[in-house]
């Protein structure tokens, strides 16, 4: 989650409380961060700022040792010897007048966690240990067993009894995209229990995975076991409004059904030529994408009622079973986000499926309006609803003075010649990445080299790795993505793509 120097400042300004601590750490990570990433988890979550008093002093950390707390922290959080169970958090790296800071962003769990075996909530801004007060923790139990359905342990069904084949590609993607994750090297029951997603039932004693880990990697039966009502109907309804023109009925995990959405509506909406500044960007894939990852980690999986898309003419509306927190129609500038699958949305964020809590909204209703004509509308119930206006340029060609159906209309306003150069250039590229990699395979360097760029994880991320995820190319060695060997080689899909002069 990216954070800019006047948030940071406004929290400062805010000072310590329920949702917010400071921490000084100048030179090293001391335990206390740790009990109130516990005392977070436990309660509503919050942020810790590393580097700042108490008083709000700006103190900064040494930067000779960022690195290594950053690898401490995470070390100590997936370490269930430590906090259990484990967890993932990221910290962000900030430079505030010259001073290094670290934002640790902690959602709240629907677990109960301890660290070293100690129980703590969180009470103004102070961290109670709690572990000695019988009361105390079986509220909270009941408080997170009570709140979240996600949080079902199913002793039947063994980490082992899931598709190895989704948990290792989603091993494969944050190997790709994070070197240094931890879950790249874990095994299927180490992730899963880093995840959350196997969990020990407190009242039976049992041990098993959750319902939110069948709903991402269980077989078809399965899921259908544990949440017969499960389906996502996708319906495209312009010319038969009684019944539909096409439809989808998805009704397996959540890591296909996501992209069985997308290429839903892939198919039936328009993706018009936009240029934020000089760079093009896919309005319609930037809202949907939101919605998806919406509709499947928000959703209610102890409903029995459908969620449902429906593409109508101009607008496409979405209705999802929930679990409110007010009723009515949202106010995006007012409304408090909050998260009602926790670990169903962290794990859709480490896979780069959902953006942080709050931060897809926004995108959603920045974009919206400039893709349909009208600002998005979201209303809270006990159905959620969504209905995004979209563009039908058939019946109204000027419907949008940025945006057209062929990128020719949209280079009359703002100018052929920009349009033009960075299509070109976005083409040349990945022209060259190809052609790097006929007849031989070439290492991350090379390809860099030929790019005129620097030998640095940026560049690769922002250069490389999309011809990779297309499947343009691909690792020598995929099963050790970090191995001093490694090169990339043109694949066939690669292949039919310079035959065809698709570039």
């Amino acid at each position: 989650m990216q954070t800019s120097m006047h948030q940071i400042e406004a929290l400062i300004a805010k000072g310590e409380g329920l949702d917010l601590e400071f921490k000084t750490c100048r030179n090293q990570l001391n335990r206390d961060v740790y009990e109130t990433v516990c005392a977070f988890l436990n309660r509503h979550g919050g942020t810790i700022l590393l580097g700042v008093q108490d008083d709000g002093t700006v103190q900064g950390i040494d930067p000779d040792i960022l690195d290594q707390i950053r690898k401490d922290f995470v070390t100590a959080i997936n370490n269930r010897q430590k906090l259990s169970p484990p967890t993932y958090l990221s910290l962000d790296e900030i430079d505030l007048g010259g001073k290094k800071l670290l934002r640790i962003y902690v959602p709240e769990s629907s677990q109960v966690h301890r660290f070293n075996s100690r129980i703590y909530d969180r009470n103004e801004d102070g961290d109670i240990d709690i572990t000695d007060h019988t009361v105390q923790v079986a509220q909270l139990y009941q408080r997170k067993q009570a709140t979240y359905s996600e949080n079902r342990v199913y002793p039947w069904i063994q980490p082992s009894d899931l598709r190895a084949d989704l948990i290792d590609r989603c091993r494969r993607h944050v190997r790709i995209n994070r070197k240094n994750h931890p879950w790249a090297d874990m095994d299927d029951a180490a992730l899963l229990q880093s995840a959350q997603l196997a969990q020990t039932d407190p009242a039976s004693g049992k041990s098993g995975v959750t319902l939110a880990g069948v709903m991402l990697f269980g077989h078809d039966s399965q899921i259908l076991q544990v949440c017969p009502a499960h389906r996502t109907d996708l319906l495209l309804r312009k010319v038969d409004v009684d019944r539909y023109d096409d439809r989808d009925l998805v009704r397996t995990n959540l890591i296909d059904s996501y992209d069985r959405i997308l290429a839903f509506i892939q198919k039936h909406l328009p993706d018009p030529f936009y240029l934020e500044g000089i760079e093009r960007r896919s309005l319609r894939d930037h809202i949907f994408r939101e919605v998806a990852s919406n509709m499947l980690i928000h959703r209610e999986y102890a409903s029995g009622a459908t969620s449902r898309l429906v593409i109508e003419y101009g607008r496409v509306v979405t209705d999802n079973p929930s679990r409110p927190h007010g009723f009515g129609l949202l106010n995006p500038n007012t409304m408090i986000p909050y998260q009602k699958n926790p670990i169903l949305s962290a794990f859709f964020r480490e896979i780069d499926r959902a953006d942080e809590l709050g931060s897809g909204m926004r995108k959603l209703m920045l974009y919206g309006k400039a893709y349909g004509g009208a600002d998005p509308e979201l209303i809270e119930g006990d159905i959620f609803r969504m209905v995004i206006s979209v563009p039908e340029f058939g019946a109204n060609p000027a419907l949008h003075p940025k945006i057209g159906a062929e990128p020719r209309q949209v280079s009359e306003q703002v100018g052929e010649q920009v349009g033009e150069q960075v299509g070109e250039q976005v083409g040349e590229q990945v022209a060259k990445v190809l052609n790097a990699c006929t007849p031989q395979p070439r290492t991350k360097a090379e390809l860099l080299e030929i790019l005129g760029l620097a030998n640095v994880y940026m560049n690769y991320k922002r250069h490389l790795l999309p011809s990779i995820e297309q499947g343009f190319i691909e690792m020598t060695i995929p099963e050790k993505p970090k191995s001093s060997l490694q090169k990339y080689r043109l694949t066939v899909k690669g292949k039919d793509l310079l035959s065809k002069g698709g570039l």
